[in-house]
């Protein structure tokens, strides 16, 4: 588009905007965890280590990005050290919607 043209909202850029809006909402967008999320995760398992220490477990996480924590290829130094921590547990992250996580949603309003 140049300086002084009409700007035409027609059906091709209609595509191109809701092809926009689905790739901004899909998985390959996600965002690695801020650290807050990663660092609560660490924070239990270091308090349940004697009962977790060598037993398979799982953690359900409401951030989804923090399943793909394993498979990044870029972390920063404090991600790199909780990912070494990780390691020494026998830990499967997995996603579970906020939403359906009903005993977790009312704990947390219930604190709130």
């Amino acid at each position: 588009m140049r300086k002084g043209d009409k700007f035409v909202w027609n059906e091709e850029r209609e595509k191109s905007f809701e092809e926009l809006k689905q790739r901004l909402v899909s998985a390959p967008v996600l965002t690695l965890p801020s650290g807050s999320e990663l660092a609560a995760v660490v924070f239990a398992l270091k308090i349940w280590r004697h009962y977790l220490y060598g037993e398979s477990c799982d953690v359900f996480t409401d951030h989804k990005s923090l399943k793909y924590i394993f498979t990044q290829r870029e972390l920063n130094m404090r991600q790199r050290c909780w990912l070494e921590l990780l390691k020494d547990y026998d830990t499967n992250i997995q996603y579970h919607p906020g939403k359906a996580n009903v005993v977790a949603d009312a704990l947390s309003r219930k604190s709130g």
